[in-house]
């Protein structure tokens, strides 16, 4: 039986040679929309290896280039901004976007973001249980504003509230976060493997209540390239992708970068395993690897699950 993937695109919010400007940024929302991709995906960091474009402000720039896509934080940072701060973001990109918006959150793997805004790296799971227990409340229908509080409005356009997904690289204690907290999964592709997000699925089923249905799941920063020119695509990887992710490059293998069989292969693979939702990143040339992987890579991943 063919596994149904959904494919989202993020927003290319690190400078990797290419800059920015909003036209640049609207273009590439515009193709993703009209070539058939699902989600727009914006992620949350304040200081990284390259300059980083912020995602809350570059997501809510693109609303109306969107399309119906799915708008998406994957993840955004509670902990860093404050819950209710962030609450208010959302919920504006949510009401303008007609409620599009799924809030993706996790606790944060940067130091170098915790430094600058004086949270220590070490507290950032405990902070992040309170955090994210708050937010969940914020975000909620407008019957779970806090008791005897201040409302925040205006709140969701949907009745249920905004969705929440909680982040974990596949941890016992991210699993059980997950299942307990979680309107959803996103996992990491530069963080597991296929192998390893079949498991974790197994491991999150069982962490469910019996007859509840299973959580769905995203698999985010799935960075790509499509060439066929294998030495290019192998320096993309070793002096392009590990420097900024600060891993080492046979910890990347798993990731679709390389011709547009090699892309499908690995691909293929994450939703043989189970995967529901797979958002790309692009390495340069954001617009051009969309076409390519929607024209010569997603119709092989249809043809080998």
């Amino acid at each position: 039986m063919v596994a149904i993937v959904e494919y989202g695109v993020h927003l290319p919010l690190a400078d990797l040679g290419q800059g920015w400007s909003l036209t640049a940024l609207r273009d590439y929302a515009r193709a993703a929309s009209e070539l058939g991709y699902s989600w727009l995906c914006a992620n949350d960091h304040l200081v990284f290896a390259r300059p980083w474009l912020d995602g809350l402000t570059a997501l809510s720039a693109v609303i109306d280039v969107s399309g119906e896509m799915t708008l998406a934080t994957t993840v955004s940072l509670p902990v860093l901004r404050g819950p209710a701060v962030l609450a208010k973001a959302l919920s504006a990109i949510d009401v303008l976007s007609g409620g599009r918006l799924v809030a993706g959150v996790g606790p944060g793997s940067s130091r170098a973001d915790h430094a600058l805004v004086g949270v220590p790296f070490e507290d950032r799971w405990r902070r992040f249980d309170e955090a994210l227990r708050a937010l969940r409340v914020l975000l909620g229908a407008p019957s779970a504003g806090p008791a005897g509080g201040p409302r925040l409005e205006p709140r969701s356009a949907g009745p249920g509230g905004i969705p929440v997904w909680v982040a974990s690289w596949g941890s016992d204690a991210g699993l059980r976060r997950v299942a307990r907290l979680g309107d959803g999964w996103i996992a990491s592709a530069y963080n597991t493997t296929p192998d390893r997000f079949r498991a974790c699925s197994g491991t999150l089923r069982g962490l469910r209540p019996a007859g509840d249905p299973p959580l769905p799941t995203a698999l985010a920063t799935t960075w790509v390239h499509v060439s066929e020119d294998a030495p290019g695509a192998e320096r993309v990887l070793t002096d392009v992708l590990a420097p900024l992710l600060d891993r080492p490059v046979e910890a990347l293998r798993q990731l679709p970068i390389g011709p547009a069989e090699v892309c499908a292969e690995r691909l293929a693979a994450f939703a043989a395993a189970g995967v529901e939702r797979i958002l790309l990143w692009p390495l340069g040339e954001p617009v051009r690897q969309l076409g390519l992987v929607r024209e010569r890579v997603v119709p092989l991943v249809r043809t080998s699950v």
